[in-house]
């Protein structure tokens, strides 16, 4: 069942574990939380500092992330309007586990490049739990 009075809106997943690595899981996300942990920031100080964002990307993830609960918008009535964006007492408590996912990729990143380097020079397992889609029918 969709909701009119919200646009794009998804059933929430029964699986809480799932549902939060849909919040997290975006790198657009990883990165403005980044930004913002250093404090509260405007939309072009957080379009400048994350190299590669669209307009587009930026202002879904924060409508996302201010829907979530994570990022506080906070329009001020000067001409014109200034908006800041900085994350909520809920957003803080994702820093940790970010840092701690940051700290892991900084110690075996390299592992995980290698890992791919020898899988992709291996000539292709023939793996029989793996069907020919191509093979005629018995």
């Amino acid at each position: 069942m969709s909701d009119q009075l919200h646009p794009g809106y998804e059933p929430e997943s029964p699986c809480h574990y799932r549902r939060a690595l849909e919040v997290v899981s975006s790198k657009w996300t990883v990165l403005v939380f980044y930004e913002l942990e250093k404090g509260s920031k405007r939309y072009s100080e957080l379009r400048k500092q994350i190299e590669g964002v669209t307009k587009k990307m930026l202002t879904q993830t924060l409508r996302q992330l201010e829907r979530d609960g994570l990022v506080r918008r906070t329009v001020y009535p000067t001409v014109p309007p200034t908006v800041d964006y900085a994350l909520t007492p809920l957003g803080l408590t994702l820093i940790e586990p970010m840092r701690m996912l940051h700290r892991w990729t900084e110690a075996h990143y390299d592992s995980v490049l290698q890992s791919r380097r020898a899988y992709d020079n291996e000539p292709a397992p023939e793996d029989a739990a793996e069907p020919d889609l191509a093979a005629e029918p018995d």
